[in-house]
């Protein structure tokens, strides 16, 4: 177990689930254990610390949820050419701790770890989303507000969702995650139906701001050991950080990724630059004032959001996708939250995703 944690807190009525049982079985010389009525109230910000985003990292709070486990991808809007990916919730917040992390805005008034219990419901969801359209694919993904491996030595749940998947012919699973916490998905076949995907950014940037991360290196390991255990892999360089030597720093990455994963065999690489509203720039500045990578030239955009000077950002993204297509194998690729003009711009042509490129991801609509 790789993070520190100051305590696990677990609610009475998920004592007995699954879940619980593997947590206290194995954590408990790791922290201690309290059992409450009810986790909503542990997962509160605290008012006796001065960064309660943070210590909601280092407390667990195994518990019900209370709403849909699935849901659309917060990144999707009519304002953005989506991917159409399906977010399937089954925790919130995450023990690393990124600088730039949506979460500090978006979890701010419930910063506790939380993991549901429960999460055997969202198997019933998927079921009735199989069942409505057995002749389309959905890509559904964990990765959204939780990392999906971070904590998995501690739950398991690698294990139950991907033999939940590799049984269902129309759902791809993407499990997304900055770790090498794969030692789970070792022992099982995925049987084409998991897609495992890591963030990567360059040295600088991992070591700016992501914080109790695995190394770049270290994750591209990691792909390269699941991608010979019968998984897909996929990337995502998102946020991409336009800072000096970012397009000599993003080139290296990808000449490392592809010297030890042969583009042809890479599912896919999506690209977003950063982009923060007013709120979540403030409290990321608030927490980390020493970081660089926070404060380039960033310009209030149409959507709300503080982005890299378009042309900055046209350039990066233009640069990398060249690399994709000259990798000896076109590599699929797309952009994240962006307009379907800039698609254009980057690639050339109208907008397209992984679905259309032989994967079976879906795109859902």
């Amino acid at each position: 177990m790789k993070f520190d944690l100051d305590a696990i807190y677990v609610e009475e009525d998920c004592r007995d689930t699954p879940l619980a049982r593997r947590v206290i079985a194995r954590a408990q010389s790791i922290a201690p254990i309290d059992f409450i009525e009810d986790g909503r109230i542990a997962a509160r910000p605290r008012a006796d610390v001065a960064d309660s985003f943070a210590a909601g990292k280092r407390n667990i709070v195994i518990m019900r949820r209370r709403a849909p486990f699935l849901m659309a991808c917060p990144a999707g809007s009519a304002k953005f050419a989506c991917c159409g990916y399906l977010v399937l919730t089954l925790s919130s917040n995450c023990p690393m701790d990124c600088s730039y992390c949506f979460l500090q805005e978006y979890v701010a008034d419930n910063p506790g770890f939380q993991i549901y219990a429960n999460y055997e419901d969202a198997f019933v969801e998927l079921e009735k989303l199989s069942a409505s359209a057995p002749a389309r694919h959905f890509r559904v993904g964990t990765g959204e507000l939780a990392d999906s491996l971070a904590m998995d030595s501690l739950t398991g749940l690698s294990i139950d969702l991907v033999n939940f998947f590799a049984a269902r012919e129309n759902l791809t699973l993407e499990l997304k995650t900055k770790t090498d916490e794969i030692e789970n998905l070792l022992t099982i076949d995925p049987r084409g139906n998991v897609l495992v995907s890591w963030t990567l950014s360059p040295r600088r940037v991992f070591e700016a701001c992501e914080h109790r991360t695995a190394s770049p290196s270290q994750r591209i390991e990691a792909a390269r050991r699941v991608f010979d255990a019968g998984y897909r892999v996929a990337f995502h360089l998102d946020p991409i950080i336009a800072y000096r030597d970012a397009e000599r720093d993003y080139v290296e990455l990808m000449d490392e990724l592809f010297a030890t994963i042969p583009p042809a065999k890479i599912s896919f690489i999506s690209m977003g630059g950063l982009r923060m509203t007013p709120a979540l720039r403030t409290a990321a500045r608030r927490r980390f004032p020493k970081d660089a990578m926070l404060v380039g030239e960033d310009v209030l955009a149409e959507d709300g959001r503080y982005r890299a000077f378009t042309p900055l950002r046209l350039r990066l993204y233009k640069i990398l996708a060249d690399k994709f297509k000259t990798a000896g194998a076109e590599v699929p690729s797309y952009l994240c939250m962006e307009a379907a003009s800039v698609h254009e711009r980057v690639f050339g042509g109208p907008t397209s995703h992984p679905s259309i490129a032989g994967e079976r991801l879906a795109i859902a609509r």
